[in-house]
């Protein structure tokens, strides 16, 4: 028996991150979420943004459990969730219109990064937006305090996570065709980057 699993920290930054979400996907679109962890987040989105279709992504590990939340919030604009390791030589879509992602790319490693961005610069349509939310440093140091602990416990849990830096992060896109539009700061020192295709 799969339980339906809760994050806290989905519940503590759903809200700050529709705020911005809510402008950036303006226009009715198909959002790809990345690593859609619990499901709480494709939840919210798509119930509070009913212009979007909300395409959760996971790791096969982890979709029956965001199907529970699904189940439960009974949306229509919330399609049944994918099975997308960003290793996969074919993702399960022809093109992206629109992508999310949220507390990624700290966990998979850093060749995991540089294929997500070859990734999306194969499937995404020209002008598509990207929303990267999560914990970034700066100059190659440590916004504060609590994310040098939080990349500490990340590498103690796989020395090849941690947080990134946003430099490398914008380099790295702009690489594959994305340009970075708005670097908003978000609470609990996470920020969060709209990039768009070219």
């Amino acid at each position: 028996m799969t339980h339906k699993p809760f994050s806290q920290a989905c519940e503590n930054n759903k809200e700050p991150i529709l705020q911005i979400i809510s402008r950036v996907f303006c226009q009715s679109t198909t959002v790809w979420e990345i690593g859609s962890g619990t499901g709480q987040h494709g939840c919210h989105f798509a119930r509070h943004l009913p212009h979007l279709v909300w395409q959760p992504t996971d790791r096969k590990e982890n979709i029956s459990a965001i199907g529970l939340w699904q189940e439960e919030a009974e949306l229509t604009n919330l399609k049944a969730p994918l099975v997308l390791d960003v290793n996969d030589a074919n993702w399960p879509c022809d093109a992206i219109e629109a992508l999310f992602t949220a507390n990624t790319l700290h966990i998979i490693s850093w060749k995991e990064v540089e294929v997500f961005f070859r990734r999306l610069n194969e499937y995404l349509i020209t002008k598509a937006f990207i929303c990267i939310y999560g914990p970034f440093n700066y100059n190659g140091a440590f916004t504060s305090d609590s994310n040098a602990h939080f990349d500490q416990w990340l590498k103690s849990q796989n020395p090849l996570s941690g947080i990134r830096n946003f430099e490398d992060i914008i380099s790295l896109a702009a690489s594959n065709g994305l340009n970075l539009v708005n670097d908003f700061a978000m609470p609990a020192n996470n920020r969060l980057l709209v990039l768009q295709n070219n």
